[in-house]
């Protein structure tokens, strides 16, 4: 009796144990596919420590780092560059993405808060300490270094023209814009350029683009005069009711604005800028944004250190 209780108790936990371990190879594998997730979801920590982007003591890159978040001002109101879209509250367009690629350079878990910024206070902004940089179609020019400085440039624009369709008053470039309703923005360079280039223009000023673009679908202007890729954006969203009359009559190198003096962090943005250029990353970002209307990728432009 005790034999036969002892061969059937060994036979019952042999039986246990053969379906223990298939159910331990099971949960096995498991823990093994959980591990390896874990093991790969680096983002959230900044990646492997031997990927750590490490920065100059002291540099405006190190304490933006250690904050964990960088703020950018950029415009809200231009297709294909800076738009904050109602329905979801995201900000897009190439402005947008080179201010990521340079904030992914800084480090790749950064937060990126954007700031509003029209084109009347985008020194204001530096010089107060609002925003770590800007990126908002931001011509580079003499006067505007004398409060702050730029990396780039990271693109070239022309000064155009944008009048209805069908270009009722026959204007064909800036000379006829002399006794016309010519609107554009306050503190651009595009303002300063109409009245210089046709100083006989009535010349009105809104704060945005998208103002300019109201007035002329409502009849207030007969035209509305900015660079040529802001203009592009309007005429995107116009549904056919702009066109651009096509002939360009400056040159507009966009820079990404940072505080005076601050060579470290200007040469790290050149030095990311040429990195993009060289590595497709640049190309990419226009092709999603501005060559939805523009069919031919530009070069990018040579990097000004000065």
């Amino acid at each position: 009796m005790n034999h036969t209780r002892s061969r059937w108790m060994i036979g019952l936990l042999l039986a246990l144990a053969l379906v223990a371990t298939a159910c331990g190879g099971g949960s096995g594998d498991t823990t093994q596919g959980t591990d390896t997730t874990q093991g790969t979801d680096t983002t959230q920590g900044g990646g492997d420590s031997e990927e750590t982007i490490e920065h100059p003591a002291g540099s405006t890159m190190a304490e933006i780092q250690q904050r964990g978040t960088i703020t950018v001002g950029t415009k809200f109101d231009q297709p294909l560059f800076g738009l904050k879209r109602a329905t979801t509250g995201e900000v897009e367009g190439f402005d947008v993405e080179i201010a990521e690629l340079i904030a992914e350079a800084i480090d790749p878990d950064l937060e990126i808060e954007f700031v509003e910024t029209p084109s009347a206070v985008r020194e204001d902004v530096l010089v107060n300490g609002d925003v770590d940089m800007v990126v908002a179609t931001y011509t580079i020019n003499d006067k505007r270094k004398e409060r702050v400085g730029f990396a780039g440039p990271y693109y070239v624009a022309g000064q155009d023209i944008m009048v209805p369709a069908g270009n009722p008053e026959d204007i064909q470039g800036v000379d006829d814009l002399n006794g016309k309703r010519v609107c554009s923005v306050q503190g651009s360079t595009s303002i300063e350029n109409v009245r210089e280039e046709a100083p006989d223009a009535d010349v009105t000023e809104f704060g945005t683009y998208s103002q300019c673009a109201d007035a002329m679908s409502d009849g207030r202007v007969d035209a509305v005069s900015t660079d040529n890729v802001i203009l592009l954006g309007l005429i995107e969203e116009s549904d056919g009711e702009f066109e651009l009359v096509g002939n360009p009559f400056t040159t507009e190198p966009y820079g990404i604005g940072v505080p005076k003096d601050d060579d470290e962090l200007r040469n790290f943005i050149n030095d990311r800028l040429e990195e993009i250029y060289d590595n497709g990353e640049w190309a990419e970002a226009y092709e999603r944004t501005v060559g939805v209307v523009d069919e031919e990728t530009p070069e990018p432009p040579e990097v000004d250190r000065y």
